[in-house]
């Protein structure tokens, strides 16, 4: 069956996880107490640290305790949404300011832009919040890359590795799953996508496979066309 749309991790797929660990991480990590503490002065029924109460179960937790708790979940890589959201308005204003520019590998730029051009329908599905997705598209070393994509996708959709999040984006896509192709670099949300009834195709950037899967190393090997 056709491919008629694309799905793409970002990590690891059309970025450097090394720039997400080096470059954003740290950048939230520094920042991030500053703004919570901004945030709680300007608006202390903020509903974005209600969400970080909520999802700890901290009904009552202070300023110093939100920082806290944020600090560990970055600690532990945590997939909190709560805190993909927060680390999204701080980013936002490291990437307006010209501190940080997203990282997008060339092969991908090209490919993306490629696929666009021959009619494909082109999505994001990453664990980071739609926001910081359209940031380090908006903000690329390439350019603002924004346009390419119809829509974006993150854990407000469900875990990577949960097959019914894949099932659900083929619904709001308005397309059968088997029409859609997920390119990511992690297998067990490969296996995840697969089991929905999508197309797949591993990155393995520094070769090697990916158990169960087309795998190449390069967007520039992908041809939609042969799924």
């Amino acid at each position: 069956m056709s491919v008629k749309a694309i799905l793409t991790d970002i990590e690891g797929t059309t970025s450097s996880i090394a720039f997400v660990f080096e470059v954003l991480f740290p950048y939230a990590k520094q920042h991030l107490p500053d703004y919570i503490r901004a945030c709680a002065e300007h608006e202390p029924d903020s509903p974005l640290l209600q969400a970080v109460r909520d999802e700890a179960q901290e009904p009552q937790a202070d300023t110093q305790r939100v920082i806290a708790i944020l600090a560990q979940w970055m600690e532990q890589d945590v997939k909190a949404t709560s805190l993909k959201a927060l680390q999204g308005r701080v980013w936002q204003q490291g990437y307006a300011s010209g501190e940080i520019k997203g990282h997008v590998y060339p092969d991908a730029v090209a490919a993306l832009q490629a696929w666009q051009q021959q009619g494909y329908q082109l999505y994001v599905y990453s664990s980071g919040s739609v926001q910081a997705q359209k940031l380090i598209f908006g903000y690329s070393v390439a350019g603002d890359l924004t346009p390419l994509f119809s829509g974006y996708f993150d854990t407000t959709s469900g875990h990577k590795r949960d097959a019914a999040s894949y099932t659900r984006i083929a619904q709001a896509l308005g397309l059968a799953a088997a029409h859609i192709l997920f390119l990511s670099d992690v297998v067990e949300e490969l296996d995840a996508a697969q089991a929905s009834g999508m197309q797949t195709c591993g990155l393995a950037r520094a070769q090697g496979s990916l158990a169960g899967h087309r795998t190449v190393d390069s967007f520039a090997r992908i041809d939609p066309a042969s799924f």
